[in-house]
């Protein structure tokens, strides 16, 4: 009977240990670390008004943290990586970023009587770069917090944690994991439909972003948008 055991077991795939699979198949990070470049290009591009202080100084804080985040990746390929360190510059970044798109929809607010008809193409292009931002910073948010991180929800099997995907709603049986465009999705359809479509958040985190982001959204596309097309025809 032992014999049979041990025959069965060496017949079982292997999965290897947690440590071994998180350093062949743990998510990679370079996607959100492209979208944090292209948010503080995107944020670099609006126009002084909106912004406080320069306007390339976001990209310029964004830059600072992620090099460390890089290195780190980069030295620490064929090891594990110390995860702790990663989030917690990841999240000064993304409260930095976010604090700065919600200061840029407050100042468009306050210039808003100001502006003149010639100055409409102007506000239609300050509201679509906030706009897309609003999608990238929040995008990043919701690749941050699911589950405790990308390293965590890779441990413990992508289980439906604080979103729940089409894909997870049998309990994840297939082991599909969601990778950053998947939040990015997330993030623009809540910013269009100004409510959850095919993914639903299950925990406060999940629903107090998606309430600050459908604001920030409902702001933007209603009220500025909506402004400069008043404009137009004036």
């Amino acid at each position: 009977m032992s014999q049979i055991n041990e025959t069965q077991s060496n017949q079982l795939p292997s999965t290897g240990t947690p440590t071994q699979r998180s350093l062949k198949d743990m998510p990679k990070r370079w996607a959100p670390l492209i979208g944090a470049f292209a948010l503080g290009l995107l944020y670099a591009l609006l126009p002084e008004y909106v912004t406080i202080g320069p306007s390339w100084l976001p990209l310029a804080l964004i830059s600072i943290i992620l090099i460390p985040v890089i290195l780190i990746i980069y030295v620490r390929r064929h090891r594990p990586v110390p995860i702790v360190p990663i989030r917690v510059l990841l999240f000064i970044m993304l409260g930095v970023v976010t604090l700065a798109l919600a200061i840029g929809v407050a100042l468009m607010l306050k210039t808003l009587p100001g502006r003149t008809q010639a100055q409409s193409i102007q506000l239609l292009r300050t509201a679509g770069l906030l706009w897309t931002s609003n999608i990238l910073v929040f995008g990043l948010w919701y690749w941050e917090i699911d589950g405790g991180g990308p390293h965590k929800r890779f441990m413990a099997g992508h289980p439906a944690a604080d979103f729940m995907f089409p894909q997870q709603v049998d309990g994840n049986t297939s082991g599909w994991e969601p990778h950053f465009f998947d939040y990015l999705f997330v993030a623009f359809t809540a910013a269009t439909a100004f409510s959850p479509t095919d993914t639903y958040p299950l925990t406060w985190k999940a629903k107090a972003l998606m309430m600050i982001e459908g604001i920030i959204a409902l702001v933007i596309s209603v009220i500025l948008v909506g402004r400069a097309i008043n404009i137009l025809g004036q």
